[in-house]
């Protein structure tokens, strides 16, 4: 196929049979994507002159598929993956990708599950059999999951103890409270002390099996050689591989019931206040995303964005403050942070809520409006230099938004949105009453009055 002859793929129309086959080319770096049997799905990504390829097994069920008596299960999976199977022991594993430079590593999410590794081309196929051993054939024993137990609770404790971590994770459980979006990853201290083994294992049954699987890869790869990889993997693992499974359908954890306008504080022994003021965003199909990602880098993306240069440069009330917008197929969150003195933390609060209300009634200048694009176009390009990315971009296609855009469509996507736009979707995001979360010192619960 030419080059860029392509803008879109939409994966929720392909066939899902095994065989199906797709190959794509643009910029000379050629996308291929096949179902082999049982339903396991891979997505290459070959790009010319490099030396590198970073691949990734994707288990397409993450913390908010999880049963309520399993919550935390999907990430205590993530560690106990790396603890062995009938094959390799934990330092075979880890001593696999020492060998030979490479790294490995592995990252839970709301929506799936990622064992990855960066390795030099030669090195592909080592990479493929190691993660796909762990993916089907952990051992899961009694022992290693006491023995991460005690891991995990540390790991939680130290996320506790930090409160720019805290109130991440306090505002998302406030504004989708009820939701499984807004419950912690990890799960919590008290869900991941009494949860049983046999839980996870049932998990790990119910979730690592071949519809749900999803292989990525990118860099200096053949296709072929990787969909071979993957199935002599998947059935040295001991995987039933029928002809005619096929892959899991996307899931959706039901719809999500908001709840905005909330004000929550934590007291912590900590010198700061942070703080984060936000509302319900919106879902990873809306296609207003686009000007809400260029409205969220003018209010908060850089050292040029309005909450940087207005409670930052000209206040000096902060040292770090930035907005963020998490998508997800149910819903969203978009927020403003800010780590201040518990004294002057109502006066930031009253600033962000001000800048937010500024870009829904004044249309942005057109210099400003160039800067934030041309930062978003840059960014965009250059995260795509690294294999790595390029890897979960084929991934979060694929398992999260059943898109694909490439690269010119999704920079024409940004290009286009005009000012009124802008408008519209902060006034559609930011116009309701906000939620306020805060945690720091017993001054600080005055920012919520």
């Amino acid at each position: 196929m030419p080059e860029s002859a392509w803008s879109l793929i939409d994966l929720t129309t392909l066939p899902t049979t095994p065989g199906t086959e797709l190959s794509l080319e643009q910029d000379g770096a050629l996308v291929r994507r096949s179902v082999l049997p049982g339903g396991i799905r891979v997505l290459t990504e070959q790009i010319p002159g490099s030396r590198s390829a970073t691949v990734g097994a994707w288990v397409a069920a993450g913390s908010r598929d999880e049963r309520e008596e399993h919550a935390g299960s999907t990430h205590f999976l993530e560690h106990l993956l790396f603890k062995g199977t009938p094959k390799r022991t934990a330092y075979d594993i880890s001593s696999a990708f020492d060998a030979v430079g490479g790294d490995a590593n592995a990252a839970t999410a709301k929506n799936y599950t990622c064992y990855y590794a960066r390795v030099i081309d030669a090195d592909l196929p080592m990479a493929v059999e190691v993660l796909l051993d762990m993916v089907t054939s952990s051992s899961i024993t009694e022992a290693d999951f006491e023995l991460e137990r005690g891991v995990i609770l540390e790991e939680l404790a130290m996320s506790l103890d930090d409160p720019s971590d805290l109130v991440h994770e306090r505002f998302t459980e406030t504004v989708l409270a009820g939701h499984p979006l807004g419950r912690p990853i990890g799960g919590t201290p008290e869900s991941i002390a009494s949860l049983p083994h046999s839980a996870v294992l049932e998990h790990y049954s119910r979730t690592y099996v071949p519809p749900e699987l999803v292989v990525t890869a990118a860099g200096n790869v053949r296709h072929e050689d990787v969909v071979s990889a993957v199935l002599d993997g998947a059935r040295r693992g001991g995987w039933d591989l029928p002809d005619d499974g096929e892959p899991a359908p996307r899931r959706r954890a039901g719809d999500v019931s908001y709840a905005p306008g909330r004000s929550v504080f934590l007291e912590r022994p900590v010198e700061q206040a942070h703080l984060i003021l936000g509302w319900p965003g919106l879902a990873n199909s809306d296609p207003r995303r686009f000007a809400l990602g260029v409205a969220n880098t003018l209010l908060g993306g850089g050292m040029s964005s309005r909450l940087f240069q207005e409670i930052r440069e000209r206040r000096g009330l902060a040292y770090s403050t930035y907005s963020f917008s998490s998508m997800y197929a149910e819903g969203g969150v978009y927020g403003m942070y800010a780590a201040t003195s518990p004294s002057v933390a109502r006066q930031v609060a009253d600033l962000m809520r001000a800048e937010a209300e500024r870009l829904v009634a004044e249309p942005v200048p057109a210099a400003e409006l160039a800067r934030a694009i041309g930062q978003i176009r840059g960014n965009f390009v250059l995260s795509l230099e690294d294999s790595g990315a390029r890897m979960t971009r084929l991934g979060a296609a694929e398992i999260v938004t059943g898109r694909l855009l490439s690269f010119d469509e999704t920079l024409r996507n940004y290009f286009s949105v005009t000012v009124e736009e802008i408008q519209q979707v902060a006034a559609d995001v930011m116009g309701g009453v906000p939620a306020l979360v805060v945690v720091g010192a017993a001054a600080a619960g005055a920012a919520l009055t």
